[in-house]
């Protein structure tokens, strides 16, 4: 193992994660495979003190949406609308902290998109060449290449797209496939030729060779023989250009009728995603210091498939622009699958997400079992039996158990008070184990180990578990208890054999220490049990320093205490498994919207006794201010008539915070309060809503705070 520290020099760190097509659902194997990795990785960047921004969003163009948009009857627009939310909601049900998740169908994006490709355009990176193309006689349209499928010419696979075949990872052209019909009709194509721009990804071979063999011993083996294998086969011309109407418009004379070819517009999303962050922070050349400055690192997570594009294309572009930090680490992780086979949402074979917050299943407990199965070199299986036995052996009855009984026993035995210990040298040898282990876990991290860095956590569980069973400190209590049951001691509980007592003391005095570290540790992978164990402890979460440190000191008062896990029964698993893997599709998705449509029809007419229970009242906004994790809402503090009141509103793309302070809206003054990402909201903002765009409602001269609005 190479282990890569960054930790002298303090560099900022920047974690990205593959932007996710949103055509379709995410499954387990998508969390597994780039999102779960790559939030654990900035996790832990920021537990160790870094400066670090986690960026992603979602990759709205090119022909898979055109197609799924066709096919339902629905703009592209509308089917990513859609898809957005869902993925958002899973992400951040599942504790994916993203620092932004935008999409690249945004004005932000185009528009450094387009900068971006000017850039390399007059650097000479660019030139027109021709294609040839299909064309669709029947639908009297140019087709793109996922447009056309066909039998790839490499493993006979019938059903490779005219861009890669799934089956072997080929990229193809349209016109290798044999046998090729469009997706739409299934009329063969004819071939024509169409003027196209390309990337010279051959001019910039050797400096592409030269960096990526400057990477190994960082990068993994596996990634550099990829990309390796891609320069020893010679690069050439890559088509950035595509003929279809969705996507970021080409700003050039004689090609404003093509978009950007989606492999091109995508990987500049991490770019647009971090300038849109910095403005939301009201730092709007933040984003500059992650990108152009050389004290920052820049880390990739993605699929196996995603290796080629972010070892030379990628590279090869922000090569091109010439303004761009290079990424520092491309981890290219392999596949997840389920059961013994690929997942598959046409057979419902397989986890899928939109079902987890459902399922009565903590996100934890999700997190726990897909990080063993992170397919950091080889592929991995999800296996229900597994999943089963993992819990309830490990999770519950090993880390679990060992805060639990040593919480509540200085909660029974202390009166919930951490007692102060005197350290006989076995204590601090378990105590330098754990500070071994917590060494070994930070480096493990630094060279993206992850699944081997979870496991230090529980091997300070077991040392803590094998200590606590040695010491017997139930029997020292006893024992105190039994020979002086006449004499008082510190605690009302322990009476008497002062040895015996002090001995108990110390042991879990050192347990609760071991406690800390396990939450510290832990909270990269299962942020909400790390959290929970420091509730318990009545401690904030530290930093990764504070591990191994002593941080929980005598006369530290315990919280109410409680087993962290549920155990899994096997009906518990049946349940789990029906819920999990049932498919939501596209067509049931947009008729539940038609259906609600029809609803909301129906129900449109009001009658005027109804519209007279609403309170509609000015009010001056006094503070406003971003929610963590939660990029279209901001908390606003607002006075109605000399009443302060809390209120949550979606309205942070569309206002800047600094912007809507001493500004008077209209608010529905009477709603019942509710609950919204843990804040109280105590009223409704009213706001004309067009398309994408909201304007708070606002009077048109000065009024008393508080004043009806009839």
């Amino acid at each position: 193992m190479t282990v890569i520290c960054i930790k002298e020099s303090k560099e900022r760190i920047l974690v990205t994660c593959a932007l996710p097509y949103v055509n379709n659902v995410p499954h387990i194997g998508n969390i597994a495979g780039s999102h779960l990795p790559a939030d654990i990785f900035a996790r832990f960047s920021r537990l160790a003190g870094y400066e670090t921004v986690f960026i992603g969003g979602s990759d709205e163009h090119g022909t898979p949406i055109e197609v799924s948009a066709k096919k339902l009857g629905v703009s592209p627009k509308e089917l990513t609308d859609l898809y957005y939310d869902v993925h958002k909601k899973i992400y951040e049900w599942l504790d994916i902290s993203y620092d932004n998740f935008s999409r690249t169908s945004l004005k932000e994006h185009h528009k450094t998109t387009q900068e971006f490709f000017k850039k390399v355009y007059n650097r000479g990176f660019i030139t027109e060449g021709i294609l040839r193309l299909p064309y669709c006689e029947q639908d009297r349209r140019v087709l793109p290449d996922r447009y056309v499928e066909g039998t790839c010419p490499k493993c006979g696979y019938d059903g490779a797209r005219g861009d890669q075949c799934e089956n072997c990872s080929t990229l193809l052209n349209p016109d290798e496939l044999k046998s090729p019909g469009c997706v739409i009709c299934g009329t063969a194509p004819v071939f024509r030729e169409v003027k196209h721009l390309f990337l010279n990804l051959d001019k910039l071979e050797s400096e592409l060779e030269e960096w990526i063999e400057s990477n190994r011993g960082i990068w993994r083996s596996q990634v550099v023989n990829v990309a390796i294998g891609w320069i020893n086969e010679g690069l050439k011309p890559r088509c950035i250009t595509r003929d279809i109407e969705w996507g970021v418009k080409v700003p050039l004379e004689g090609f404003e009728d093509k978009v950007f070819y989606v492999w091109f517009d995508a990987p500049i999303g991490y770019i647009s995603s971090t300038k849109e962050w910095a403005k939301k922070i009201g730092k709007p050349d933040e984003w500059k210091k992650f990108w152009q400055e050389k004290d920052s690192k820049i880390f990739h997570f993605i699929g196996k498939d995603n290796i080629p594009f972010h070892t030379i294309f990628w590279p090869g572009m922000l090569m091109a622009n010439g303004e761009y930090t290079l990424p520092y680490r491309v981890a290219g992780l392999q596949y997840l699958n389920y059961e013994g086979d690929k997942i598959s949402k046409s057979r419902k074979w397989g986890i899928f997400c939109e079902n987890l917050p459902d399922a009565g299943l903590g996100s934890d407990i999700w997190r726990y079992y897909l990080t063993l199965l992170i397919p950091e070199i080889n592929d991995t299986q999800w296996k229900w039996k597994e999943f089963q036995e993992r819990v309830n052996n490990e999770l519950v009855a090993s880390l679990g158990n060992f805060v639990y009984r040593t919480l509540s026993f200085i909660k029974d035995n202390f009166d919930g008070v951490v007692p102060e210990g005197k350290l006989l040298d076995e204590d601090r040898e378990v105590m330098e184990n754990c500070r071994k282990s917590a060494a070994e876990f930070e480096a493990l991290m630094w060279d993206i180990h992850l699944r081997d860095a979870f496991r230090k956590v529980f091997a300070i569980s077991d040392i803590g578990n094998r200590y606590f069973q040695a010491n017997e400190p139930w029997k020292l209590v006893n024992e105190a208890n039994k020979r002086q049951a006449n004499l008082l001691s510190r605690s009302p509980k322990l009476l008497g054999g002062q040895e015996r007592e002090e001995r108990a003391m110390t042991v879990l005095f050192v347990c609760a220490n071991l406690c800390y570290d396990i939450a510290v540790l832990l909270s990269p992978f299962m942020p909400k049990s790390a959290r929970e164990i420091c509730n318990q402890l009545g401690v904030p979460l530290g930093s990764l320093g504070d591990a191994g440190t002593s941080k929980i000191k005598p006369g530290q008062r315990l919280n109410d205490v409680a087993p962290l896990f549920p155990k899994l029964k096997d009906e518990d698993i049946k349940r789990l498994k029906k819920i999990t893997s049932k498919v939501t599709g596209y067509e049931d998705m947009f008729k539940k919207e038609e259906k609600g449509d029809k609803k909301d029809k129906e129900k449109a007419r009001v009658s005027y006794d109804e519209f007279r229970r609403f309170e509609f009242r000015t009010a001056v906004i006094l503070e406003a201010s971003t929610l963590k994790n939660a990029d279209r809402l901001l908390k606003l503090k607002i006075d109605v008539g000399g009443r302060e009141k809390q209120v949550i509103a979606g309205i942070a793309r569309h206002y800047d915070a600094g912007e809507l302070i001493g500004k008077t809206v209209v608010v529905i003054d009477n709603l019942e309060p509710a609950v919204i990402r843990g804040e109280k909201s105590e009223g409704m903002l009213l706001a004309a809503v067009t398309d994408d765009k909201i304007s708070l409602l606002t009077v048109d001269r000065d009024v008393e705070s508080g004043s009806r609005v009839m």
